[in-house]
Formats: C-alpha cells, sequence, structure tokens
C-alpha cells in the first residue's frame, strides 16, 4: 500500500499525482516536488490515500519535502517576474512582426528557465525572437503553441451563462464536445449560442448527455403512434428533462396536440403482447393453496390424475377408431382390384340392393335395342365388308353384257 496526493502547479490547472512517501501533507498545503522540469512549487489540492502499488499506471514521483516561507516567498517573487517577462516579449514580437499571440509566461522554480505560451493561425518560425529573448533573460527559453480551449483556460472570463467559465474554475482536463450532443439536447444550431469565449462548442454540453441518452432511449420516436389513455397518434415532440411526449390526436375534421408522462404512453407492440397474454390467461388463475392447508393441493392433484386418465382413455379410442378405418380401406383395396383382361366395373358403395338391380336391367335393355332396330336385316349381312358387295355388282355386269 502507498500514499499518493493532488497536486497542482497553476491555478485551476491539470492535478498530478505524486508519492506522499512519509511526508506528512493536507489539502491546502505547498510542497516541494521532483518533476521533469525539476524542482517545483504546487498546492496540494487533494489528501493523501492510499492505493495498491499494483494499481498504479507508472512509477509516481515523491514529495520532496514541506515548502517553508522562504520557498512561498520565491514563487511570488517569479509571478512577478512572469508579468515582467511578458511586457518583454510581447514587445519582441511587435519588433519582429511574428503573427502570433503571447498567453502567459512561467518562470520555473529554480529559475533554469522560461516558458512562453502563445497562439498562432499556422507555424511560426521564431527562431531569431528567442536569440532575442536569451540575450535579454540570459537563461534557457522554451516557446510553446498552444489551442483556443488551453488559452481561453489560462485567461479565464465569464461565460453565456453569466458565471465563471468552467475550464478556468474547476475543470482540470477537457472533455471531447460534439455537435451530436447539441441535436440531441435540442439546442439551437446557431454557433454563437452554443460556442464558448474560446470559440468552440461548450464544455457544459458535455455535462447532460448521459442522461439525454439513457432517456431517450426509453422514450419513443417522433412520428411514430403510440397510444394514450385519449386515444391513438403520432408523436409530434419529446421534453427530455420532464419525460413527457407530445401527442397529436385526431377528433374528426379537427386535431390536438396533448403532453402525456412518459408513463401513460404505450406502444402498440406492448399492447398487443399485453393482449395476448391476457388472452392465454383469461382469469389470472394460478395454482394456490386453500386455507384448509395441503388438502386443496391433493384434490387439485387427484383432479389432475383423473384428466390425464380420460385423456389417455380417449388416446386409446382414437387410436383403435384409426386402426379399424385403415383396416376397412385395405380390405377395400384387396377386392377392388382389377384383374388383367377382364373389365373394370366402378360401383358406387352408398348405391342400394334396388339401384344396382336397376342399372343393370337399363344395361340390359341398352343392348338390346340396336338388334330390334333393324329386325328384317341378317346378322351375316352385317357381317359382310364392303369390297364383297362391289364384287358381286361386277359379276352382274359381266353377265348382264353376255
Amino acid at each position: 500500500m502507498g500514499k499518493i496526493i493532488g497536486i497542482q502547479f497553476q491555478e485551476n490547472g491539470k492535478m498530478y499525482y505524486f508519492d506522499s512517501a512519509d511526508v506528512e501533507v493536507k489539502t491546502g498545503d505547498y510542497v516541494i516536488v521532483d518533476t521533469a522540469r525539476g524542482y517545483d512549487l504546487g498546492e496540494v489540492v487533494m489528501g493523501a490515500r492510499e492505493i495498491d502499488e499494483e494499481n498504479w499506471r507508472a512509477p509516481l514521483k515523491k514529495v520532496i519535502r514541506l515548502a517553508d516561507e522562504q520557498d512561498i516567498q520565491h514563487g511570488r517573487e517569479n509571478r512577478i517576474k512572469e508579468k515582467e517577462a511578458f511586457a518583454i516579449c510581447q514587445k519582441k514580437i511587435n519588433e519582429h512582426k511574428l503573427e502570433m499571440k503571447l498567453v502567459s509566461v512561467e518562470y520555473a522554480f529554480d529559475n533554469s528557465k522560461i516558458l512562453f505560451f502563445f497562439t498562432a493561425n499556422g507555424r511560426v518560425d521564431f527562431r531569431s525572437l528567442v536569440k532575442d529573448l536569451a540575450s535579454v533573460f540570459k537563461m534557457r527559453i522554451e516557446l510553446r503553441q498552444i489551442g483556443v480551449r488551453d488559452e481561453a483556460k489560462m485567461l479565464g472570463g465569464l461565460g453565456p451563462c453569466g458565471r465563471p467559465i468552467c475550464c478556468g474554475s474547476f475543470l482540470d482536463q477537457f472533455q471531447p464536445v460534439s455537435i451530436k450532443m447539441a441535436k440531441e439536447q435540442n439546442l439551437s444550431l446557431n454557433p454563437t449560442k452554443i460556442s464558448g469565449v474560446c470559440g468552440r462548442l461548450m464544455c457544459c454540453l458535455k455535462y447532460e448527455q448521459e442522461h439525454y441518452e439513457m432517456t431517450r432511449k426509453k422514450m419513443p420516436k417522433i412520428g411514430r403512434e403510440v397510444i394514450t389513455p385519449d386515444g391513438t397518434g403520432p408523436v409530434t415532440d419529446l421534453n427530455i428533462v420532464k419525460e413527457t411526449v407530445f401527442v397529436r390526436l385526431t377528433n374528426g375534421d379537427t386535431s390536438e396536440i396533448k403532453e402525456y408522462p412518459l408513463e401513460n404512453i404505450t406502444k402498440p407492440a406492448e399492447a398487443s403482447q399485453n393482449n395476448e397474454q391476457r388472452k392465454n390467461n383469461p382469469s389470472g388463475t394460478q395454482n394456490t393453496v386453500n386455507e384448509t392447508g395441503f388438502s386443496g393441493e391433493k384434490e387439485q392433484l387427484q383432479v389432475n390424475e383423473k384428466e390425464k386418465d380420460s385423456e389417455s382413455v380417449r388416446v386409446k379410442n382414437q387410436e383403435t377408431a384409426d386402426k379399424d378405418v385403415s383396416s376397412e380401406a385395405k380390405n377395400k383395396v384387396k377386392t377392388s382390384k382389377p384383374v388383367l383382361g377382364q373389365p373394370v366395373r366402378r360401383e358406387n358403395p352408398n348405391r342400394g340392393q334396388k339401384d344396382k338391380e336397376n342399372a343393370q336391367q337399363a344395361d340390359n335393355a341398352g343392348r338390346k335395342k340396336p338388334a330390334e332396330e333393324h329386325p328384317g336385316k341378317n346378322t351375316e349381312e352385317n357381317k359382310k365388308s364392303p369390297w364383297a358387295d362391289a364384287l358381286q355388282k361386277a359379276m352382274q355386269a359381266i353377265s348382264q353384257d353376255k
């Protein structure tokens, strides 16, 4: 286990973690710590906390000691020197006619170097400026280009809400902000209304984004049909903060927009599911126990067993009936199987015995009719072929010529 503390080197700047080691500190104390730029003076903004050393992402540097009055006085003198260095650097920038804006100056605690922070639209060749500043201050000079959001954090100011800007008062690091957040929160997309003093999207758009995302998932989309206590209609608007839905209801030729809480709104799909559940279980009955004790359960079990027995008997009777029907069908197939060389006679099974006799008599009468129509003709004459008649006529013609 180890103890860590949070330290800031600039007012409202980023918080850095250090290993407090054996030094006892509390919030508001000034300490001397070892940094990448050497020893520096910082203010404790987070008290000591015990954390497993295995959870540390990287080895933390340790606190050297508590700052005394002399160290604090030296830090105040550096703040005064920074203002003088700022005026000198601004003068040199104007002399070299460089397109850059000086933001702030920072002295190292041990006076080993000076850092100049500036903003610019593009790359700037400041090599000649560095030489002039080094000849004036006689120490190491560093120029760092920063963004407009960092500039606003260093300078501070008032936001559109009338309060001090968040980054200059309590934010230690910037969060990514997109125009999608403004759309989901139903804000005006006018850049002047959703931009901060830095000219970028306001950091406060990130604060309520999670709430809007979670609430919007529960609410219906605009244009969807929903069911309300007064009827069905399409959704026209949503109020995410109050969690209410605006629905357009039509009554004949007139329409009206009403606001309903989210609890009173149901989707058609959910309503259909509820109706199906009610149909499956209309009475809402469940297996309950009577007040007399377990006797109710036994009676219920006996009733269930009787129902099972009756069901099994019904199934067996049905199986036997199916078997009888199948056997009769097989017998019919066997009896009605045709024999080769004999005509197939199809009979109607529904026809009675009298119908069969009438049908046979009709068939016999139909067969005798052709013979009765021509009683004078001999059956042998019907059997003669046409070429025999032609031959007979030829023989008669020859006999007449003779």
